[in-house]
């Protein structure tokens, strides 16, 4: 079993940043990648960023130049910045590896709310 536990909750003001944080922990051999998604009310879910193990990243082009995902060893970081209401969504993390004894997983946090607006 992997576990993803998020940090950050969070209202804030149109401009203003945010950092939300994912730690993941269980039986963990290797992590390949780590992620955010987030979902808006009536929206699907939707990626965000992305991070490889090798430190590649990738994000939506709405939040390019906003936001910057990173991480260390288990624990992947998001930090947002000029945070407009758009942004308002649940953010989900996520990840995928393998498992001690090699089985793959893919894990999701359990979400965090995001609310911009003034």
């Amino acid at each position: 079993q992997v576990q993803l536990v998020e940090s950050g909750v969070g209202l804030v003001q149109p401009g203003g940043s945010l950092r939300l944080s994912c730690t993941a922990s269980g039986s963990i051999f290797s992590i390949n990648a780590m992620a955010w998604y987030r979902q808006a009310p009536g929206n699907e879910r939707e990626l965000v960023a992305t991070i490889t193990n090798s430190g590649n990243t990738n994000y939506v082009d709405s939040v390019k130049g906003r936001f910057t995902i990173s991480r260390a060893n288990a624990k992947s970081t998001l930090q947002m910045n000029s945070l407009k209401p758009e942004d308002t969504a649940v953010y989900y993390c996520n990840a995928n590896g393998l498992r001690v004894g090699w089985a793959p997983f893919t894990s999701w946090g359990q979400g965090t709310q995001v609310t911009v607006s003034s």
